[in-house]
């Protein structure tokens, strides 16, 4: 009897925070001037560690790209280019954000 009730719990537990599930997105960017070594890397991250959403940030540079990810809910784009403007990086959008697509398992039918 307890069993059926704690995994009841779990099972509501569990779908409570699927509803809640974050927007998360990926924004790839290219900076100039161009990244030529860690300091520029580290003055990258610094002027984008505490933007409100951000939850990872990777400097490639070999590319010259900044990979933003980041909670759609709480930031946009365009916030984050600003915040890198502000350190004196220009910057320009190499990919679109991507939608999330879901599995065809789990795509509506359309009739």
């Amino acid at each position: 009897m307890k069993a059926t009730r704690i995994a009841a719990a779990l099972a509501a537990l569990a779908l409570a925070a699927s509803a809640c599930a974050k927007d998360i997105q990926k924004l790839i960017l290219t900076p100039e001037p161009q990244m030529h070594c860690a300091s520029c890397e580290n003055r990258i991250k610094k002027a984008l560690k505490f933007e409100k959403g951000v939850k990872d940030i990777a400097t490639d540079l070999e590319q010259q790209t900044v990979t933003i990810t980041y909670d759609a809910d709480k930031t946009t784009p365009e916030k984050l280019q600003e915040a890198l403007e502000k350190e004196g990086y220009a910057t320009e959008q190499v990919c679109q954000p991507e939608e999330q697509e879901q599995p065809a398992e789990e795509q509506p039918e359309q009739k």
